[in-house]
């Protein structure tokens, strides 16, 4: 994976130094299968925002000769929503650029490691390939601040769309740099334009099992009381 470094200055260079480095050192000792953590959306190279930079990864992998190689494409992380906290407790709202009432998938990241785990644990894949981990089902920006509500105790908690450049300067202000504020408003965008949406769809193998209302119970709400 290309662990998170919000204060590069030049987002996509980070991704691409990181994926080289993992890849060399693939290939120098010859590992045999990776598993990687990529995301939905990772089959575009441009218009996601720093999931771009996922697809990069995978691309530079792919590169690596005989290498079997499993992407891991996660949906919207259910703890992308612990963000809010502040926001809820300072206004009484949550808010994101996304629209409020177009469903779409969300994981909780347990579900992801289980994922992983059990695919390492026996790894039998052979060449390239991608699994998409899909939740439980879909859910609107307007229903999950309902059940987030609910679970902190404020069941009319209400959602609002933020316009994408009230966002992106937002996102500067909590310490992001411009060029990730920027990459996460095109993302928001991909969100509401269909640029990031699963290709392989709901089926079994991609659906996982942790509910949002698990999520919001048992760590939403704890979090909130922090």
């Amino acid at each position: 994976m290309v662990p998170p470094d919000y204060g590069t200055p030049d987002h996509r260079a980070y991704q691409r130094r990181v994926g080289d480095a993992i890849a060399t050192a693939v290939q120098g000792a010859g590992v045999p299968r990776v598993v990687s953590l990529s995301s939905v959306g990772a089959e575009r190279d441009s218009g996601n925002g720093p999931i771009a930079g996922l697809h990069d990864l995978e691309q530079r992998l792919e590169a690596v000769p005989g290498l079997h190689a499993l992407h891991l494409r996660p949906a919207y992380f259910m703890e992308n929503h612990l963000h809010g906290i502040g926001l809820i407790k300072a206004r009484g709202i949550y808010g994101t650029p996304i629209k409020a009432d177009s469903p779409f998938a969300m994981i909780a990241t347990r579900d992801i490691g289980a994922a992983a785990a059990e695919v390492l644990a026996a790894p039998s894949f052979t060449g390239r390939s991608f699994r998409e981990l899909l939740g439980p089902r879909d859910y609107s920006m307007r229903e999950t601040t309902r059940i987030l509500g609910q679970a902190i105790g404020r069941p009319d908690l209400a959602y609002v769309e933020f316009p994408y450049e009230d966002a992106r300067q937002a996102l500067v202000q909590t310490g992001l740099s411009a060029d990730v504020a920027r990459l996460f408003v095109e993302m928001y965008d991909g969100f509401n334009n269909g640029r990031v949406r699963p290709v392989q769809g709901r089926r079994p193998e991609t659906t996982t099992p942790t509910t949002l209302e698990q999520f919001a119970a048992d760590t939403f709400a704890p979090a909130s009381k922090a």
